[in-house]
């Protein structure tokens, strides 16, 4: 197997986040617009499965992916209900690598979570030191004719394309001091002591992942209350869980709902959205 020789400049690498499935062609599309501008780049799909529109969603699932990534990594994520609108098109540069998309809040876990939100709903937050962004306003680094309804192909890849080219982020466009971000995906305590989160994506095994992480469970037994059933856990791996759902901790950290050898999602008719409430149990 070769190896990158000591000085020798490994090829960069650029993933792709969206919700536009495999169906169509436009995953293709940006994909030859990155190699047309960096054709030494290596493309890597996180997934082109996010549900239409779910930002959130493709928020958690970037998050989940690119802290796996080398340093130096472009990452284009496009979730953009907003496309062609006044909502800004930004590039980030981060200490663990580069973010580009919509201002939405789709770039989210390029913020430590202590620059993030701490309330319910996303907000306007400063970038934190270690963090700087610009928005994507040169047009010398579009595509062009800019299509008002594809800026995944016309404004996000051909920026993702040339930072991974070299081009420095000032390049891109006019500096940035803030942006709109999620709170950190984490379960929030109650009063009580109840534990409330939501499910936040069902993978293809029906598996219903949660925003509750482990340190967020109130005792070591819990039971999960969702949509008015009552789920037990922890269990330790999927074989070890019961007849019928169970609650067990995932590869990624979360709290999840899932059935040895069925669905979580069509056994409790559960979906992404889904409040979840963990309460403890012994």
């Amino acid at each position: 197997m070769r190896t990158t020789e000591p000085g020798e400049r490994r090829p960069p690498v650029i993933t792709f986040t969206t919700d536009f499935g495999t169906a169509d062609p436009y995953v293709a599309a940006m994909k030859g617009v990155a190699l047309s501008i960096c054709p030494e780049a290596r493309l890597v799909d996180v997934t082109h499965q996010v549900q239409p529109q779910q930002v959130l969603q493709g928020a958690f699932l970037l998050a989940a992916a690119w802290p796996h990534f080398p340093p130096g990594t472009v990452h284009v994520a496009v979730v953009d209900p907003g496309v062609g609108t006044e909502r800004r098109a930004m590039a980030l540069a981060t200490e663990h690598g580069l973010f580009v998309g919509p201002d939405n809040g789709l770039l989210s876990s390029a913020l430590p979570d202590a620059a993030r939100p701490q309330g319910r709903e996303p907000a306007r937050v400063p970038l934190p030191a270690g963090v700087r962004g610009v928005a994507l306003t040169n047009p010398a680094y579009h595509r062009h004719p800019v299509s008002a309804t594809f800026h995944g192909r016309d404004i996000f890849t051909p920026a993702a394309a040339h930072l991974a080219a070299g081009v420095p982020l000032a390049e891109l466009g006019e500096p940035v001091r803030d942006m709109l971000a999620f709170p950190p995906f984490r379960g929030r305590r109650r009063p009580d002591g109840v534990v409330e989160g939501r499910v936040i994506h069902v993978d293809r095994f029906g598996n219903c992942i949660t925003a509750v992480r482990a340190e967020d469970l109130p005792s070591p037994g819990v039971t999960v209350e969702v949509r008015g059933r009552r789920v037990p856990g922890l269990f330790p791996t999927y074989a070890a869980l019961p007849e019928g759902p169970g609650a067990l901790i995932g590869s990624g950290g979360y709290l999840e709902l899932a059935v040895r050898n069925g669905s979580a999602r069509e056994t409790l008719g559960a979906a992404v959205g889904d409040v979840v409430a963990v309460r403890p149990t012994g």
